[in-house]
């Protein structure tokens, strides 16, 4: 008797059952996925029309929905008659909300939405969540003034966001040569409206900001509609604006246009023309102040020179200066004057001293032992010296020393006795 084989395994219910030996094949991954699609409510969705080819005689129109911040899109399909029967058909570039039912396509696996209804975003709405936008950013601070960089006197690059072969171009480059021929240019030439603006210029000032040799970015564009400007109002390209690093000037529009961008810039030029004027100098009315600071310059040092010649001469004109050994001599009169009573009162004093001296000098003699000798007296000392003043300071036999008044002599004491 032998065993019957196992049948086959029932496959799992739930995606979290599945396993590598318990796996799903593809059509019930992509029926499961439909059916859960399917139970999904009818969603209002907005976007921008990228593509779009009106088919009279085709039962079904197609449109490609663009999310205007990032590059994702979805396929949206319509019946002709409820097409035709919109107030408006859509247009590339126009935003819309489409009223749909996702749907998904087992045998190809895609996703789209079946829309009920197309309606296009009025202005009014369009400026509203600009301005609800601008509020966000404000609170933020990305427009306060302090964020505002200097744009550089004279840049040797300037790089340049532009349309292609557009009017902006040809204003900001030939306007800016005719001031500073030198000026070079790094042109960047972008979508600057439709689906692809906001990535193109976003990558556009990204690029020239890292380039060191740029020293200042222009981003322009020529007059438009709302809706053709509303790229430069956008969340995504706003932020990269006010990321860069290097200087921004914004020339977007006419001067009565107002993008957000403008307000983020370092610096706005109503027209692309004034951008031109306003990132580089006039090399004429550089030249000509050059030569009026010239000018003052000269003016400045000879009017000081010519002030300090007529101090000089002031100077100069004083009697002291005319006649410079005026007190000099004065002086040298008082000086010998001096001298004079000097050398008098020496005079005098020494002959007060001569005088003096010679008084003292009789009075020395006077007193002097030499005049007592001199009268017949003599000094007697013993043998040691000593000046015999008694007769008791010598004894008989003692040799004593006899000072007279000329000459000397020795002598031996015979006999003492008492007074």
């Amino acid at each position: 008797m032998t065993d019957a084989s196992p049948g086959p395994q029932p496959l799992p219910d739930r995606a979290a059952d599945t396993s590598a030996e318990r796996p799903w094949p593809v059509r019930l991954l992509s029926t499961k996925i439909r059916d859960y699609v399917a139970r999904m409510s009818p969603v209002w969705v907005e976007g921008q029309v990228v593509e779009h080819t009106y088919r009279r005689t085709s039962g079904m129109q197609f449109v490609t929905l663009r999310d205007t911040d990032v590059e994702a899109s979805l396929p949206v399909h319509m019946l002709t008659r409820a097409f035709d029967g919109l107030d408006a058909r859509p247009e590339v570039g126009q935003h819309v909300v489409v009223q749909a039912k996702p749907e998904f396509w087992v045998k190809t696996g895609r996703m789209s939405l079946r829309a009920s209804t197309i309606r296009q975003v009025g202005v009014g709405e369009l400026l509203a969540r600009i301005e609800q936008l601008r509020r966000v950013l404000a609170a933020e601070g990305l427009f306060d003034a302090d964020r505002k960089r200097p744009l550089p006197f004279l840049p040797a690059v300037v790089g340049l966001v532009c349309g292609r072969e557009s009017k902006a171009e040809h204003d900001v480059v030939v306007n800016a040569r005719a001031r500073w021929p030198q000026v070079r240019f790094e042109i960047r030439e972008v979508a600057v409206q439709g689906v692809n603006a906001v990535r193109e210029v976003c990558e556009a000032i990204t690029e020239l900001d890292d380039r060191p040799d740029v020293d200042v970015i222009v981003v322009a564009r020529g007059g438009g509609s709302v809706e053709d400007l509303l790229p430069f109002s956008n969340e995504t390209l706003v932020r990269a604006a006010a990321a860069c690093r290097t200087p921004l000037v914004s020339a977007i529009g006419h001067e009565t246009d107002t993008p957000l961008v403008d307000l983020v810039a370092d610096y706005r030029a109503s027209t692309p023309t004034d951008a031109a004027k306003r990132v580089v100098p006039d090399v004429g009315e550089e030249r000509h102040r050059v030569v009026q600071a010239r000018q003052r310059l000269r003016q400045g040092v000879t009017a000081l020179l010519d002030r300090e010649q007529r101090g000089l001469d002031a100077v100069r004109s004083r009697p002291v200066l005319r006649h410079p050994l005026t007190m000099v001599e004065a002086r040298e009169d008082e000086v010998a004057q001096h001298l004079r009573r000097a050398r008098h009162r020496l005079d005098a004093a020494l002959l007060k001293g001569s005088g003096e001296i010679g008084r003292l000098a009789a009075q020395v003699r006077t007193l002097s032992p030499a005049s007592t000798l001199d009268r017949g007296y003599a000094v007697v000392q013993r043998g040691d010296g000593a000046v015999v003043r008694a007769s008791d300071d010598v004894a008989a036999g003692d040799e004593v020393h006899v000072r007279l008044a000329a000459g000397t002599l020795d002598a031996t004491v015979a006999r003492t006795s008492p007074r």
